[in-house]
């Protein structure tokens, strides 16, 4: 199982390129529901509008690909963790604040769980990818400051979602983790 944390602009297109993946169940875990802004930067659809992004991505996968997923609407916590994450192959911290990274990345320390870290800033002009090895939790912008809502950073959003998504594929192929960093000119190998 794949477990990606977080719906939005980066996780919600790493699910939408992973559907086809071989022997793996995915399952998404968010607790923020869709919103008007949300349309132009996430792959999420008018008709999942004011509903649990999660449960939006689950239903846009099956009913334009005939995918399931498994939709887990809630906030993780500190006390849900085992819970909500369980035991996957491989997490995907997909997350725009440093409270959730920690905790996700936590966690997958503890349980000995593999784990990616992606990230982008708000403005679309940097993201990156990082085995919990590499990555220390950092903060997102300015309290409140509006993440990854912008259309026309669609297809850097979506270039990065992309090389996370075959890094997963990667890992789970063959066990070798790669990190990098991404501009929407270029890509640094960390690893």
């Amino acid at each position: 199982m794949i477990v990606i944390i977080g719906a939005g602009a980066l996780g919600s297109h790493v699910a939408m390129i992973l559907r086809n993946i071989e022997k793996q169940t995915l399952k998404v875990v968010d607790f923020d529901k869709v919103e008007q802004k949300n349309i132009q930067a996430q792959f999420h659809t008018k008709m999942g509008l004011r509903r649990n992004k999660a449960q939006a991505l689950a239903q846009a996968m099956q009913g334009m690909f005939d995918v399931k997923i498994e939709a887990v609407p809630h906030k993780l916590t500190a006390d849900n963790a085992l819970e909500v994450i369980g035991g996957p192959d491989l997490l995907i911290d997909c997350t725009d604040n440093i409270k959730a990274r920690k905790l996700i990345a936590t966690y997958a320390d503890t349980q000995g769980i593999p784990c990616l870290h992606g990230a982008l800033s708000a403005d679309g002009t940097f993201g990156r990818m990082m085995w919990s090895e590499e990555f220390t939790p950092d903060a997102e912008g300015e309290e409140g400051e509006a993440t990854c809502e912008a259309g026309e950073a669609l297809p850097f959003f979506v270039s990065v979602a992309a090389m996370i998504a075959i890094e997963a594929q990667r890992f789970l192929k063959t066990g070798k983790k790669i990190s990098m960093q991404f501009t929407p000119t270029g890509a640094v190998r960390l690893t």
